[in-house]
Parts: C-alpha cells; sequence; structure tokens
C-alpha cells in the first residue's frame, strides 16, 4: 500500500522558472497591448451599436461605454435590409466552398504526396508560385471568365474562383507526409486499395489539417467583398458583407449605430466557429505545414 509520505511530490513551480519579474511584467504588457490592437476595435463596434440616439460615436464628447445601452440599431438593420436573404446567400456560397474545398484539396495533395510519379515536383513548384500572385492581379481575366460562362449576378459565379485553393492543397499534402510509409506497407499486405487507405488511414490522419481548410475555407467566404461586389447584381444575390454594406447609403439615412450593427453581425459566425475550432485549429496548422 503506498502512504503520502511515499508519493512524489510534484514539483512546486517557482517564479524565476518563468522569468524575472521584470521580463513577466513586459511580456504582459505586450500581450495586453496585441490584445488591444486585435480586439479592441471590435468591441468599439459592439458599444457603438448598443449606444442610443443621444450619444455620439466620434467625437470629443463620445464615451466608450454607452450610458442607455438599446437594441435599436439591430432591430434598424433586420428593418431596413433583408438580412436573412443575405444570411441565406452567403450560407449557400459558404457551403459549396467548404466542400470543393475539401473534396478537391484532400485529393489533390494526396496524390501529391505520392512519390514515383513523373511531374510531380513541376505541379508542386507551380501551386507554390501561383500563391505569389495577389488576387487583384487577376482579378478582370476572372470577371471575364465569369462573364463568358453566364455566370455574372450569380452565387455561382461567387463561388467558382474559391473552388480550391493551392494553399489548402499543400496544407493536405503536408499532412499527408506525415503519414509513417510503414503504416501505409502494411495496410497494402492487408489488401488495402487505394481508395480504402486514402479513407480509413490518410483522412483520419490528417483531420486537423481538414480543419483549418474548412476553417480558413469558411472565414475567407464569408468575408469576402471585393469579388460578389464586382460579380453579383440583383439585392436577391448579395451576399451578408456585401448587403451590409448598403446600410451606409443615404437612401437609409446614414447611422453610425447601425453600420457597427451591421459589422457585429456578420462577424459574429466567425467568431463562433473559430472559438470552437481554436483548440484544434492550430494543432492542424503545425501538422500541416508545407514540407519539401
Amino acid at each position: 500500500m503506498t502512504t503520502a509520505v511515499d508519493r512524489p511530490r510534484r514539483p512546486v513551480p517557482r517564479w524565476r522558472d518563468y522569468g524575472r519579474p521584470r521580463e513577466l511584467v513586459v511580456r504582459y504588457l505586450l500581450l495586453l497591448f496585441v490584445l488591444g490592437i486585435t480586439v479592441g476595435p471590435l468591441v468599439w463596434q459592439l458599444l457603438a451599436s448598443l449606444k442610443s440616439t443621444s450619444e455620439d460615436v466620434f467625437g470629443a464628447d463620445a464615451s466608450l461605454l454607452p450610458h442607455h445601452p438599446t437594441l435599436r440599431a439591430y432591430r434598424q438593420v433586420f428593418e431596413q435590409v433583408p438580412v436573412a436573404t443575405y444570411i441565406r446567400n452567403s450560407v449557400i456560397v459558404v457551403a459549396l466552398s467548404v466542400t470543393s474545398q475539401l473534396l478537391f484539396s484532400t485529393t489533390a495533395g494526396y496524390i501529391l504526396s505520392k512519390p514515383g510519379w513523373k511531374g510531380r515536383t513541376a505541379v508542386w513548384v507551380v501551386l507554390v508560385a501561383s500563391m505569389m500572385f495577389p488576387f487583384e492581379s487577376i482579378m478582370v481575366s476572372l470577371f471575364l471568365s465569369i462573364r463568358d460562362l453566364g455566370l455574372v449576378d450569380s452565387l455561382a459565379g461567387v463561388w467558382l474562383p474559391g473552388f480550391v485553393g493551392a494553399i489548402n492543397v499543400l496544407l493536405m499534402r503536408g499532412a499527408f507526409l506525415a503519414v509513417p510509409r510503414e503504416i501505409e506497407d502494411s495496410a497494402m499486405l492487408d489488401g488495402a486499395n487505394e481508395w480504402q487507405r486514402f479513407r480509413h488511414l490518410y483522412l483520419p490522419s490528417a483531420w486537423g489539417a481538414i480543419l483549418v481548410v474548412t476553417v480558413n475555407t469558411f472565414i475567407s467566404a464569408w468575408d469576402d467583398f471585393l469579388w460578389p461586389l464586382i460579380v453579383l447584381r440583383s439585392e436577391d444575390h448579395m451576399t451578408l458583407t456585401l448587403g451590409l454594406s448598403r446600410l451606409q447609403s443615404s437612401s437609409f439615412g446614414y447611422d453610425q449605430r447601425v453600420v457597427m450593427a451591421g459589422s457585429v453581425i456578420s462577424v459574429v459566425p466567425v467568431l463562433v466557429l473559430f472559438v470552437i475550432t481554436q483548440r484544434w485549429f492550430y494543432k492542424g496548422v503545425s501538422s500541416g505545414a508545407v514540407k519539401l
């Protein structure tokens, strides 16, 4: 029987293990500074959206905290623009983007991770090189292609350029390269074919990278503003980010509080998704690191 005396004692953490007090102060001050830069604007938007019409949003007399909190601005957002239609369109674009990205980035990443076929390195180099060109440099040619396909003012025209991304293919390739070759050899000896190895061996091993692809695709498709602005024309096809920008037009009587409320509405789904998945997101980033 193990007595209390025989049990090993846990080491007591000492402050010097975490650095000197002066270093700790500097470290936490830097963290607070970064937190203020990243989270501060969102908190300010939220507080501004809760202010009443008698309170200033900008100016020397404006205060950070609302003195008379109200949800009037949020009610006006739903009264002035068809938010439900915008959300439906955004959900459709996000669902199409996530599905196509997962389907084709996993299969393309799996093929690129397999040795022994000619042109593998050339394809990898082309994918890496394509990431060097910003979207603005190919925006005109993309629009001409969408116009020739007759997809202007359609959700398919918004989704098609985000069909699959090079960065997601490379992430999945890196995750698949981390699977030991010996495990695949054992599966082959057991009679598993290519599809069975991909489905039951590689995909479960790359769940972290799959989550990263899902989150990145969701955020980019949900927050995209420039491309829907170019492609879409009618209000019935507008996505949430594009549709809420109409709140700044003079036809609705420009109100900063309403604009802030619309911004908060558009960013809430992204925040909820990231908070739920952030624990596994960072693990997936490291597991799907691009390997040469």
